[in-house]
């Protein structure tokens, strides 16, 4: 059975959620060795590491390996979105910070190009937003910001306004003052992708040096201003400067799996928690949300499984979308990228007479002068050749 905008609204406002279990394998076939994310280890003298863990699956204890966590599943699935936004597919509202022709000193930030809540970390309310003006008066002082301090999960109707993905994916109003106190907005929407029956692999990196720089010759300095240098103090080899040969020793990298499993839910029970007073219905604003999601999912299977390098994925099979019912029993349900866009067209149209207000267009802003004074020497001290201290926060 096909999704439509009835089925949906039914679903939002009585059934638990709608979820896909989405069986993947590497693009290089079974067997094809992948490589997972790396994460800082415990200190700073382990190396970076992959995330491991048992799980239960079909009653056994299987080890796996995280491939790609909920929160790079949520960036993944809006950078979805804002592609298909920008392709014309679809329209909602965000908002946009455009450095094209900013300026400071030297430095050009046009190639920053625009930034929007849908990429930037905290979304809506990102600190890149918030220093930023609309025209010639700082976002701080607009409407627009005073009524997102109030935002929370019982008046959420700002939020949606400006950025109804912010409610999906989740959004944490870090710096709020106001009647929201910080609110926070959990995700509505939770993807991961993890490996299954994971044997690990090891790599060793080589550089040979095209020059033939012998490692007993010593530098002084950075990899910026170094000077050829004598043997002692404070002198290193050139490898420790990028030249030379660098052979590493033997290190975990990449896995084998049997299989790796894509887990989707949305989460109805979580959208009723939000709230839009004022609105006639607030469940065709649930209903947007929901739609927006499909369409979100959709188009990452369009976009395809290009998690990082050496990491493709390509679908086993085609799993089917289910409906999940308050008693776990659930019905399938066939969801193309065209049928969510067509549902999420409609469902927009009917939050609109519900009293919804929906900008097709961005909300477009500039950095303010500090902001790109604060870019601009950031990235001064970088071309300077100047390391970042590890303590640094």
């Amino acid at each position: 059975m096909a999704i439509d905008l009835d089925t949906l609204q039914k679903s939002v406002k009585q059934d638990t959620a709608i979820r896909r279990v989405q069986r993947l394998q590497p693009v290089g076939g079974q067997g094809d060795k992948v490589f997972p994310p790396t994460y800082p280890g415990a200190s700073q003298k382990e190396p970076a590491r992959h995330v491991f863990e048992t799980r239960r699956i079909n009653r056994d204890d299987v080890r796996c390996v995280l491939l790609d966590s909920v929160q790079s599943q949520a960036n993944r699935l809006e950078e979805a979105l804002l592609t298909a936004i920008r392709a014309g597919t679809m329209s909602m509202p965000y908002v946009v910070v455009d450095f094209d022709g900013q300026r400071s000193t030297n430095y050009d930030l046009s190639d920053l190009g625009e930034i929007t809540s849908l990429d930037a970390p905290h979304r809506v309310f990102d600190a890149i937003i918030r220093d930023s003006n609309l025209g010639d008066k700082r976002f701080t002082e607009t409407n627009h910001y005073k009524e997102l301090q109030l935002a929370k999960p019982t008046n959420a109707t700002s939020v949606f306004k400006l950025n109804p993905t912010s409610l999906l994916f989740g959004a944490w109003n870090s710096t709020g003052e106001g009647g929201g106190l910080g609110a926070k907005f959990a995700r509505c929407i939770v993807s991961e992708v993890v490996g299954v029956g994971v044997q690990e692999g090891q790599k060793r990196a080589v550089r040979i040096d095209p020059l033939g720089i012998r490692a007993e010759i010593k530098v002084v300095g950075g990899p910026i201003d170094w000077t050829v240098g004598e043997r002692g103090k404070g002198s290193k080899k050139p490898s420790e400067i990028s030249h030379s040969n660098i052979i590493s020793n033997l290190v975990p990298g990449g896995v084998t799996i049997d299989y790796a499993l894509h887990t989707a839910v949305i989460s109805f029970a979580g959208l009723r928690r939000l709230r839009f007073p004022e609105t006639q219905d607030e469940n065709a604003g649930l209903t947007v949300l929901a739609a927006l999601a499909l369409v979100a999912l959709t188009q990452q299977d369009s976009n395809g499984y290009a998690l990082r390098s050496r990491c493709d994925l390509v679908c086993d099979g085609k799993a089917a979308f289910e409906i999940v019912h308050q008693d776990g029993s659930t019905k399938e349900m066939e969801i193309s990228s065209d049928d969510a866009v067509k549902v999420f067209k409609e469902s927009v149209s009917v939050a609109k007479n519900a009293g919804f207000l929906w900008n097709e267009e961005p909300i477009r802003l500039q950095p303010q002068e500090r902001l790109v004074e604060l870019v601009a020497l950031s990235r001064a001290k970088a071309l300077s050749g100047e390391a970042e201290s590890d303590n640094q926060q």
